[in-house]
């Protein structure tokens, strides 16, 4: 016996909205899942994710539903819509494309990357951010954080890529032990098979990145995605205009970082002016 379809919420957002009429037409077209994945020349599986909004909308799909089902446009305009809302599961949603990246690249200008964050690192920066939290609460964060660091070591691992500023190196969070540890870690990331980490110096002066971290990620498949991050919240970007904006950005900005090796020894100095 075939499992019941899962019940659809369209009145909970636009995105909500695209899957439950993707459903309906295909329904009201006597189509399967599998007969609109050969229409549409998406996988089956990922198409049974766009109905249920448990994945993000790719921008060429909304063309094409609306090619097989003839609707004018209507795929278009909700996508419009759609792809303009932050959801309140935008975290979850960024981490379930990590795992599916097969090519990270970061910039970050204030904080180590959460990617590569220690414990102690990342239990201090909550401290920080969350002054009224219980220790159990941010107990809490810090194992859901250093969680997600298992995908760096996964079989087979994605290459990540760093630029950090040289800010990330000088300002302390945790005090020099904590701060000591965070930056050996960064040392041992400078240039691995896996790894290259760069380092912004204050010299360089401002660039289009300041003020904000940007995480540019390839999918297994291909599909670039960008995230960008402020204090206190994010947003994914999957045009195409707006990841070939961010990747060249991210190209210049790689162009006048320092190498590997130079990384190093400013790591190794700021290491060395920690109080001991």
């Amino acid at each position: 016996m075939a499992p019941r379809p899962r019940e659809l919420t369209p009145d909970r957002s636009a995105r909500h909205l695209f899957g439950s009429e993707m459903r309906r037409l295909r329904e009201q077209a006597g189509m399967s899942l599998e007969s609109l994945a050969s229409v549409v020349r998406y996988a089956k599986s990922s198409l049974a994710r766009y109905e249920t909004a448990d994945a993000m909308i790719p921008p060429d799909l909304a063309e094409r539903l609306d090619a097989a089902f003839g609707t004018d446009g209507l795929f278009v305009k909700l996508y419009s819509l759609a792809r303009h809302e932050i959801h309140p599961d935008q975290f979850r949603r960024l981490m379930e494309l990590e795992t599916q990246a097969r090519l990270i690249q970061e910039y970050s200008g204030q904080l180590v990357p959460g990617l590569v964050q220690t414990e102690g690192y990342a239990r201090a920066l909550f401290e920080v951010h969350h002054p009224r939290a219980t220790d159990d609460e941010i107990n809490e964060l810090v194992t859901a954080r250093m969680s997600r660091q298992s995908l760096l070591t996964a079989d087979p691992a994605p290459d990540f890529f760093a630029i950090l500023d040289e800010a990330v190196l000088r300002r302390s969070f945790g005090g020099p032990a904590v701060m000591r540890e965070q930056l050996a870690r960064l040392l041992d990331l400078t240039l691995t098979s896996t790894s290259v980490l760069q380092v912004l110096p204050f010299e360089h002066g401002g660039h289009a990145m300041a003020g904000g971290s940007v995480k540019l990620m390839t999918l297994g498949n291909g599909t670039q995605v960008v995230w960008e991050e402020n204090s206190v919240t994010g947003t994914l970007f999957e045009e195409k205009h707006v990841v070939t904006a961010r990747h060249r950005t991210y190209d210049l900005l790689r162009a006048c970082a320092l190498s590997p090796k130079e990384a190093a020894k400013m790591i190794e100095s700021a290491m060395e002016a920690l109080p001991t």
